[in-house]
């Protein structure tokens, strides 16, 4: 016997989410019988004649889980071979993937109620989860989501949590991490030669003791480990440095609960920031230092800003419950070295950074490190992506057809990659400097899981135009078609990509800002970039000008030693130099053969970088180092000198000067009004920052007036500068802005932005060639 029904096909983030006991009991209210079951596509819901189809998809969309997001809801006719008598939930259906992969998420407050709850079976359990919080994406081998394709799958149900698992008025329903101290994962503190000094709550008293006592302690999360000491203890947090071999990069902080927010930072209203800190992604968020904040100095040093965060997992929660006080939680890793993501590689690695390991017994399967974003007046600035938000797909903007498998392989810095699939983009998690052997391994070994994850082969691989980057390198392996894409074009486009601009959309004026990626000179040849301005659509990228190419003298030191970037630029525009009595700061220096080495063209290239202009400024007024310990210290130390003068009114100017080649930014000017003017270290940082924004969205102005275009879209490391960032928005007022807020601007993003353009092409031509030129 059959009879006629309707199947409801749901895509989107909708498994492990508890999607489908949310239908069980919708359909059970309003008295629907049939079925729901999870299969690769997403979820499918097969009715019997549903009489108010209109309610359920009505509450279906406005009721969904709080981790759950809908993409797309399809029905069709289903004819049914025996009658449903009820609703049930039917076990999984195997096809080809195209849901989605959820992002782990954070602790939610039942699942907090339950592990601080005396008397309540998992009270005090550190791996407590339910369908709306805990571990998805740094667990899941294979898809379709279920336990047996997790880490988990070696952990057995008791009775208690089998009969959760089962029920489906539970929220703990086909909970794949579900476990209890009876059955889960248990915690375990540790010595370094693995002597097991304790379990459960004994381990956590003894990681807790170390704390209080001043050790450091490597502790085991979702997506890695962590190194952890007293934030408030300034020898602590020295020792920490010491031993990681991190003499200054500023440390992130967890803070026991959000109460400790208002301790730690100056943000007014703090409404945004701590939205942003109790979201599921539960990411570092950057906030303004308080002058009274109980964090030690070493935290971040000269810089006003620091990394603070709020527990996300039991473990965690439990930890800062009992320990009090705010912790550093910075990456398990020796310096160089890729984060570690199993026991015996921390016991390993770790030796002599740790006092002691806080490990449990479940496997990670993806790294996924902290997520780290700001709050600004214009909304999110996402820094580095990853646990929270990986692997979270963008959809492809309007026009893309529906693409064949494509590949990104992003930068060789903040390295990301990107697996297009129909209409979806996915980027990976950051992974770091490809130049380690370890970092690059990690990520060849997440572009596998990746593509068995969402069985998905690549036909193509776009890849930065840089020969010498390993990722460029690494396309080679694949044996496929390849892209070469412009480093600076795939910039601006992630920004349109993020911000839906349309395939046939306008050309638009892009600002890209960075330190050097590869560029096309005059003549064709390659050149060095990093202050640039363009045309640019998904197809097309049009070089009009932006900062002067100045020597990088000694080639890649430069970008270590910003006394190096001051003697280019002085030697470049300021003639005079060696008599003025600025020209001090270089004398400490070995200034005069190198003077003569860039005159002469050896080992100094010459580059557009904005990146370095930063680093010559900061050399000029003495707040950088000689020789700089993180990318970008240079920079950020001059942003926070800026930001003690931000708004006094200045001199400096960066005018246009217009050539053949196209539109510049007058260096010359800039430096003799600069280097003429009398005025304390911080104002002369902010007229710098003030300067280089006004030229920049003048030229923007300018080409966009030239052009007919209204629109500017900008990208690059540099601007996750907030000064920088908050300038060029008033400045570009006359024209609408794109800025990058979900996906870094920095190279975080370029794989997205080389995804798109590659399939633009693809879209845009026939047949499949060895091999693309780039732009």
């Amino acid at each position: 016997m059959s009879d006629s029904g309707l199947l409801i096909r749901v895509c989107g983030k909708v498994q492990g989410v508890g999607f489908r006991p949310f239908i069980w009991q919708l359909a059970d209210r309003l008295q629907l019988r049939g079925e729901v079951c999870n299969d690769s596509a997403g979820v499918e819901i097969r009715l019997l004649q549903p009489v108010n189809l209109e309610l359920f998809i009505e509450q279906l969309q406005r009721d969904c889980p709080p981790l759950a997001r809908i993409d797309s809801i399809s029905f069709n006719p289903f004819d049914w071979q025996t009658l449903p008598q009820n609703f049930t939930i039917a076990d999984s259906r195997h096809s080809r993937m195209d849901t989605q992969v959820v992002p782990d998420a954070a602790t939610c407050p039942e699942c907090l109620k339950d592990i601080t709850r005396p008397g309540d079976r998992r009270f005090g359990y550190a791996f407590t989860n339910c369908t709306h919080c805990g571990p998805r994406f740094t667990l899941i081998r294979a898809m379709p989501y279920d336990r047996p394709s997790t880490s988990m799958a070696e952990f057995t149900l008791c009775p208690h949590c089998q009969q959760e698992y089962q029920n489906p008025a539970d929220r703990r329903f086909h909970a794949q991490p579900v476990a209890c101290p009876q059955c889960g994962p248990q915690v375990s503190a540790t010595l370094q030669n693995g002597d097991m000094l304790a379990q459960g709550d004994a381990a956590l008293e003894y990681a807790v003791a170390a704390l209080r006592a001043g050790k450091i302690v490597a502790i085991k999360g979702l997506g890695g480990f962590h190194l952890a000491c007293d934030a408030t203890q300034q020898n602590a947090v020295m020792r920490l440095r010491e031993r990681k071999q991190r003499p200054s990069k500023p440390l992130a902080v967890m803070l026991p609960d959000i109460g400790w927010l208002a301790e730690c930072s100056d943000e007014s209203p703090p409404f945004a920031l701590r939205e942003m800190l109790e979201s599921p992604a539960a990411p570092i968020v950057l906030a303004t230092k308080s002058a009274m904040s109980p964090l030690c100095a070493a935290i971040a040093p000269e810089l006003d800003e620091v990394g603070l965060m709020l527990p996300f997992t039991p473990l965690h929660h439990l930890l800062m419950q009992a320990v009090d006080t705010p912790l550093v939680m910075t990456s398990g890793n020796a310096n160089g070295c890729a984060p570690v993501l199993t026991n015996a590689a921390a016991l390993l690695q770790l030796d002599g950074i740790a006092d002691m390991w806080l490990l449990h017994n479940r496997d990670i399967v993806q790294r996924a490190d902290d997520s780290l974003l700001r709050v600004t007046p214009h909304g999110t600035e996402m820094l580095r992506r990853a646990r929270g938000y990986v692997p979270d797909a963008f959809t492809l903007p309007d026009g893309f057809d529906a693409q064949p498998s494509l590949l990104a392989l992003g930068g060789d810095l903040k390295n990301t990659f990107c697996l297009v699939r129909g209409d979806q983009a996915i980027l990976s998690a950051h992974f770091g400097s490809l130049t380690r052997s370890d970092i690059a391994g990690q990520q060849q070994q997440a572009i596998e899981h990746f593509q068995h994850l969402y069985d998905c082969m690549p036909l193509a691989v776009a890849r930065d135009a840089h020969p010498a980057y390993i990722s460029h390198v690494q396309a080679e392996s694949h044996g496929v078609r390849m892209i070469d894409v412009l480093h600076h074009h795939a910039h601006i486009t992630a920004c349109l990509a993020e911000h839906h601009w349309p395939l046939d959309g306008s050309k638009v004026i892009g600002l890209a800002l960075d330190g050097l990626g590869y560029g096309i000179a005059d003549d064709k040849t390659g050149a060095l970039w990093g202050g640039e301005c363009l045309q640019v659509d998904y197809l097309h990228c049009e070089h009009l000008g932006g900062l002067p190419a100045v020597a990088l003298p000694g080639g890649d030191r430069a970008a270590r030693e910003p006394w190096r970037n001051l003697l280019a630029q002085w030697q470049a525009f300021v003639p005079d130099w060696q008599t003025r009595p600025e020209a001090k700061v270089l004398q400490a220096y070995p200034w005069l053969p190198l003077s003569r080495a860039i005159t002469a063209g050896i080992n100094a290239p010459l580059a557009s970088s904005c990146g370095r202009l930063f680093d010559a400024v900061a050399a000029a007024l003495g707040c950088t180092p000689a020789q700089l310990s993180w990318e970008g210290e240079a920079a950020c130390r001059l942003e926070a000198l800026a930001q003690r003068a931000q708004g006094i009114s200045h001199p400096v100017t960066m005018p246009l000067r217009h050539t053949p080649s196209g539109t510049f930014l007058d260096l010359a000017t800039f430096w003799q009004q600069w280097l003429g003017w009398n005025a304390t270290p911080a104002a002369r940082a902010f007229a710098f920052h003030d300067a280089l924004a006004q030229g920049f969205a003048a030229l923007a102005c300018y080409h966009a007036v030239r052009t007919g275009t209204r629109t500017v879209a900008l990208g690059g490391g540099v601007l996750h500068n907030r000064l920088l960032r908050q300038l060029l928005h008033h400045y570009l007022a006359p024209l609408r802005v794109l800025m990058p807020q979900n996906v870094p601007a920095g190279d975080g993003g370029l794989a997205l932005g080389q995804a798109v353009i590659a399939c633009a092409r693809l879209q845009f031509s026939s047949g499949f060639n060895n091999k693309d030129s780039h732009d």
